[in-house]
C-alpha cells in the first residue's frame, strides 16, 4: 500500500510569547549612627530625584524602621544610583549602607 499525500498544507500559528517586563529592582537605604539625616535627604533629591516632602518621608522611614526604599528601578540603573550614593557618602566619610534588591 502506498499512501498518497494531498496538497493540502496546515498553517501552524506562530507562537508569541507575551511581553514581560523586565524585573525590578529595589535601592535599599539602611540606618546607621553616623550618617546625618541632611545628608540622606540630598542624597535622595540629587541621585533619586525625589521631592524635598518625598526625601524627608524617606529619610524618616529609613531612621525610625531601619531601611527604606529610595527607588525601584531596572537592575542596571539600580546599581548605578547604589554605586552613585557609595561614592557620594565615603567622599563625605559616611558609612550609609546601600544595597538593591530584586522585587518580586
Amino acid at each position: 500500500m502506498s499512501c498518497s499525500q494531498t496538497g493540502s498544507s496546515t498553517r501552524v500559528k506562530p507562537k508569541f510569547k507575551p511581553y514581560k517586563r523586565p524585573n525590578r529592582w529595589s535601592v535599599i537605604l539602611h540606618n546607621d549612627d553616623v550618617t546625618t539625616m541632611e545628608f540622606v535627604v540630598m542624597l535622595l533629591k540629587e541621585v533619586f530625584g525625589k521631592s524635598t516632602e518625598d526625601a524627608m518621608t524617606i529619610m524618616l522611614k529609613v531612621h525610625e524602621e531601619g531601611r527604606g526604599v529610595a527607588g525601584i528601578y531596572s537592575k542596571d540603573l539600580a546599581e548605578t544610583k547604589m554605586m552613585k550614593s557609595r561614592e557620594m557618602a565615603r567622599a563625605e566619610g559616611y558609612p550609609l549602607k546601600i544595597t538593591i534588591e530584586e522585587n518580586e
